[in-house]
């Protein structure tokens, strides 16, 4: 009955979260034709949600998610290339590096990637903290990629090598600086322009910062055969932010979780708190969601 149902569901909503949510009262299950309550377990963490859908736009981004978030994903995907080393420095190092050049045309970078992968014989992580990379990248203005020039990737791998050297690796150097998903991303951004890097890592938080972002997603969601979840221990995958492209935000103007066409890190912070009503432990989830429809062009 729709009695039991209300209360049923009511205490499997409970008993889900720690923190208090409010109670669906009967009438607006039963007077609300748009309202419609679904549970589920996910196909990858096995966890259960349940939520209601307003005008059925969370329920399709719920089945959009378990459509892209598979293996298949990978071989379209730049995170393809973290998954062709081994090894946690290694899989940290090759996994930046493939976000920083992650714009514009997939055809066009995808090879640029490819370029890193093989000089460094897959092992980045060396090939950077010994200044392997200078023997490939002269200093000098001839083009690497679109805006990026040989002298900034070598500035970049310069001071790469340097956090390296300082630090250890990048999961240290997060764990030194930062407390959260967005100080990681200001830590970054500050790090960088300190070593001088123009244009490759932005100046600061303010911005999307959508390569930083879609690199932490990596890193931190487990049980997910796309993203490696290497630093799950230390970062909570309910604190990631969204990564923020054009891609994301068509579909989530489409769809009517935002309603303004500035790319910033507070849009991209607000459409992750929509994310989070669908995904409760795993916000994040809707990137593939979004993300993977609006490359497939399917709305």
């Amino acid at each position: 009955s729709w009695v039991s149902m209300q209360f049923g569901a009511n205490d499997m909503y409970s008993n889900l979260f720690t923190s208090s949510k409010t109670k669906v009262g009967k009438t607006s299950i039963v007077k609300s034709e748009k309202t419609i309550f679904f549970a589920g377990i996910t196909s990858t963490s096995k966890e259960v949600y349940f939520y209601s859908f307003i005008d059925g736009k969370y329920e399709q981004c719920y089945a959009l998610a378990e459509k892209y978030e598979t293996h298949d994903f990978l071989k379209d995907d730049p995170s393809y290339f973290m998954h062709q080393v081994i090894g946690k420095e290694n899989q940290e190092t090759m996994a930046f590096i493939a976000a920083c050049l992650s714009y514009g045309s997939r055809k066009q970078f995808f090879p640029k990637i490819q370029f890193i992968l093989d000089k460094s014989n897959k092992e980045p992580y060396n090939w950077i903290r010994n200044g392997e990379y200078k023997k490939y990248f002269p200093n000098n203005k001839s083009c690497f990629y679109r805006l990026y020039s040989n002298a900034m990737m070598l500035q970049f791998f310069t001071a790469l090598e340097a956090l390296f050297k300082e630090f250890y690796s990048l999961e240290n150097f997060i764990r030194t600086t930062s407390v959260d998903t967005l100080t990681a991303i200001d830590s970054i951004c500050n790090y960088f322009s300190q070593q001088n890097v123009v244009g490759i890592i932005p100046k600061n938080a303010r911005s999307a910062c959508k390569r930083l972002c879609m690199f932490l997603r990596w890193m931190v969601r487990n049980d997910s055969p796309v993203d490696l979840g290497v630093w799950e221990h230390f970062i909570d995958k309910r604190n990631l932010i969204m990564p923020l492209d054009t891609h994301v935000m068509q579909q989530a103007q489409y769809l009517g979780f935002i309603n303004t066409n500035t790319a910033n890190m507070k849009t991209a912070i607000e459409l992750t708190k929509q994310m989070r009503k669908i995904f409760p432990n795993d916000p994040l989830k809707g990137d593939f969601a979004l993300f993977g429809n609006g490359v497939n062009n399917k709305l």
